[in-house]
């Protein structure tokens, strides 16, 4: 693929990293990534993967802008408030950059269309704020082969992951989401931020870094997250690294390692 004179321009700082180059530069025109969520993490999401250049975004959301929301999904606007998420991000989508071709989706990703939904995508980046849309994305992204990098926010917090079993190189294999959550945890765990609250810049952070993610996998450049979980406390302020083994008894990917079906 040859890039024009304006994309070229545009996408100049990338174009430098001999990590990207030109060729990296058009994969990322000619990828597809799901993102699950127009909200806190799915803003930044959106808006980078966006800005770098990644040919085909598509989103899920059956939700509208509130005003409440404007502290930390800084893709929608105060003048967008009821209108449908979706079309609020096309509009700054829009605007950011024209080369974006983006797929609107209003409507839940669940166990009974999430795979038929995601199939034909290269990454899954799941932003979403409830565990029964998560675990139906992963059990989506297993039967799929599709790699997911996944984020969660909570008060002051955040974590990030990538599961991706079909790469499994070794005997011992890669989690998937349900080795490291096997079933939902129920209602009590179920605590959105309407519910605990949420320090709107984390948002920005943990979507920033999961974006990074994103970008990685698709370039596939550094180190992976895959088999590894990384927990954020912006009031530390600290990382750290959690090893998330694979489990042999998992509903979902159990067995199968080394891109087995």
């Amino acid at each position: 693929m040859d890039l024009s004179d304006q994309q070229l321009e545009r996408y100049a700082r990338h174009i430098i990293l001999k990590e990207v180059g030109g060729a990296g530069q058009a994969k990322l025109l000619q990828s597809r990534v799901a993102i699950i969520g127009a909200g806190g993490l799915g803003s930044p999401l959106l808006m980078y993967l966006a800005a770098a250049g990644v040919g085909t975004l598509g989103l899920f959301d059956d939700d509208v802008v509130s005003l409440s929301n404007l502290q930390r999904q800084i893709v929608h606007a105060s003048a967008r408030v009821g209108t449908a998420k979706t079309l609020s991000a096309q509009e700054t989508i829009a605007a950011l950059n024209p080369d974006i071709t983006l797929e609107c989706h209003e409507t839940r990703i669940t166990a009974a269309n999430a795979t038929e939904l995601l199939a034909g995508y290269d990454i899954v980046a799941d932003g979403s704020d409830n565990f029964e849309t998560r675990l139906a994305v992963s059990d989506a992204c297993v039967a799929l082969k599709i790699t997911l990098v996944s984020g969660a926010i909570a008060g002051f917090d955040g974590q990030l992951a990538t599961f991706k079993p079909h790469a499994a190189t070794d005997d011992a294999g890669l989690p998937c989401y349900r080795c490291f959550l096997p079933v939902h945890p129920g209602e009590a765990a179920e605590r959105s931020c309407s519910d605990q609250g949420i320090l709107g810049a984390v948002a920005g952070v943990v979507g920033t870094m999961q974006a990074v993610e994103v970008l990685k996998e698709l370039l596939d450049m550094g180190n992976s997250l895959a088999g590894q979980l990384m927990l954020y406390d912006s009031l530390g302020p600290r990382t750290r690294l959690i090893k998330l083994p694979k489990d042999p008894a998992c509903t979902a990917c159990g067995g199968k390692t080394r891109g087995a079906t």
